[in-house]
């Protein structure tokens, strides 16, 4: 059988086993986090995979379903030494035990997608960590992913699901997300510029990557030993003070993304440890980036949270997320308001990271609002680097050293001379708006002498009665022809048109009266509506 036909014939048989495992579930009588958790787990590493990515989108997906996916972990079967020895060999081109000294068969750990041995290099003895990818792993998931959009259609899975998952969108990223993951020489590559970005902060340190002999599918780094982070009975016994390491932890992880722009993804205990006096991170598969324009909008909202301000709040989440545009913006800054109400009397050290992060996600995906991928990571890490460091001291405060180092970072990078250009910039637009005004102004009133004056209402909630649009309209249009009197009056009074009354033409002593008139009327209006509604 030739090796297009076993593909096929492969492809075929996995097709089969994912419809069988989605009809088990019995999906067509509707879905519920614990099920589509279970449905993943059966689906084998791809979709686990996936669902772990699914855990990290509360902004696209309700916080029940992310709550629920938060509990799948990898559940592979160790690779047997063999296996691993092929792969070896075959990206080195010679046998292993040329490479290494010694190599332990039992594996420190195993995952989806690689599994990691210690091992003992021949050149010079150094102990070093092997990470060894899955044969086929890339072709795997690759033909998986093939077959789950089938899947999709064949099953209708997108009218199934509802609002509650859009299955597109997650392969999407998964996909991009796994790519990156399988080549080893970009995990080299992050290792080594995480190194460089912290290399001056003493108590913090990463594995050195043995270049010469990482390729793409085998990395090899330097074996980090000492204790793990969360092991507070060794390091109280070594002298270690575990509230000073919570601290420090939280502070790097904070400069990581306000000032790096560049933070890891997954903080958790197993991928931090301390030796030699420094925090040293491990593992840098899934590293998160933000932009420039990114980093100052995380800093801007960490502030509009410290100091309550609902409105700066609204716009970094508008800024900063993808959405069809078509907000009831109203409703979308009374819920911020509602959520930053929760926080006004609250002390920063009394409040929980995790539960901010949460809710303003859960709120952006009420309003249909999808954050980027590098602000979906950020919030998955701050939740679990909350947890890491409470688990070293539950009293630590993540939100009051980020405002502290948002603050201090602020005041020591203020730029004077950029803010004045900033400020005189915004002063030359205002001046310039202001003079444009009357010609605006004149132009509106043209316009309505015309009847081609247009007013685009977008009536977002259609509970509203349209006589109070109707309402509106009228005093709308009252106040800008008692405007257009006023202004055309004046401009008649600096004349000498004849005839007079009191010493002003006439027509602007009409202007006046009708202006003022009006103006009267609309006030009255309005004093009388609000006397109704009370």
């Amino acid at each position: 059988m030739s090796q297009n036909n076993q593909k096929t014939l492969s492809s075929q048989r996995r097709l089969v086993q994912i419809i069988t495992i989605l009809k088990k579930h019995h999906l067509a009588k509707g879905i519920d986090p614990v099920k589509f958790r279970m449905i993943l787990e059966d689906l084998g590493p791809t979709f686990v995979k996936i669902g772990q990515i699914m855990a990290s989108r509360q902004d696209m997906f309700s916080q029940r379903y992310c709550l629920e996916l938060v509990k799948l972990r990898d559940n592979v079967a160790a690779m047997d030494i063999e296996t691993v020895r092929e792969v070896i060999e075959d990206e080195y081109g010679k046998k292993l035990s040329d490479v290494f000294e010694d190599f332990d068969e039992k594996p420190l750990g195993s995952a989806s997608i690689a599994q990691v041995h210690k091992a003992r290099l021949k050149e010079d003895g150094r102990d070093i960590v092997v990470k060894v990818q899955r044969p086929h792993i890339y072709e795997m998931m690759e033909r998986d992913i093939a077959l789950v959009r089938k899947a999709i259609k064949l099953l209708k899975l997108n009218e199934v699901l509802g609002s509650v998952v859009d299955l597109n969108i997650v392969l999407d990223e998964f996909w991009h997300t796994a790519k990156e993951e399988m080549d080893f020489l970009n995990e080299a590559q992050f290792a080594r510029k995480f190194a460089k970005l912290n290399a001056d902060i003493c108590y913090i340190g990463a594995p050195v990557i043995e270049t010469a002999f990482s390729t793409h599918k085998v990395l090899v780094m330097e074996y980090i030993d000492g204790f793990d982070i969360d092991n507070l009975i060794k390091l109280k016994e070594n002298g270690y003070d575990v509230e000073e390491i919570a601290a420090k932890l939280a502070e790097n992880y904070i400069k990581q993304i306000v000032d790096d722009g560049f933070f890891h993804a997954d903080p958790h205990p197993g991928n931090l440890r301390i030796r030699d006096g420094k925090i040293i991170w491990i593992d840098f598969g899934m590293m998160g980036v933000l932009s420039h324009n990114d980093k100052d909008l995380m800093k801007t909202a960490v502030m509009a949270i410290g100091k309550n301000d609902t409105q700066k709040l609204v716009d970094v989440i508008l800024t900063l997320g993808e959405h069809d545009g078509r907000i009831n913006y109203t409703l979308f800054y009374d819920h911020i308001e509602t959520f930053m109400s929760h926080y006004v009397s609250a002390d920063l050290k009394d409040i929980n990271l995790g539960d901010v992060v949460q809710e303003i996600f859960t709120i952006a995906h009420k309003h249909r609002i999808s954050m980027p991928k590098g602000v979906s990571m950020l919030a998955r890490g701050l939740v679990t680097i909350e947890s890491t460091v409470m688990l070293i001291d539950p009293h630590i405060s993540i939100i009051e050293i980020a405002a502290n180092h948002v603050t201090n970072h602020m005041a020591n990078h203020f730029d004077f001379k950029k803010e004045l250009t900033n400020s005189m910039q915004k002063l030359y637009n205002s001046s310039q708006n202001f003079l444009e005004l009357p010609i605006q102004l004149s132009d509106i009133m043209k316009m309505m002498m015309k009847g081609r004056l247009k007013i685009n209402l977008d009536i977002v909630e259609s509970s509203v009665p349209l006589i109070s649009i109707n309402h509106m309209v009228n005093k709308l249009v009252v106040g800008i022809v008692s405007a257009g009197l006023l202004m055309a009056s004046s401009l008649l009074c600096t004349t000498q048109m004849t005839p007079k009354v009191f010493g002003i033409p006439a027509l602007g002593f009409i202007g006046y009266v009708t202006a003022v008139g009006l103006g009267i009327w609309l006030l009255l209006t309005v004093l009388k509506e609000k006397k109704k509604k009370n």
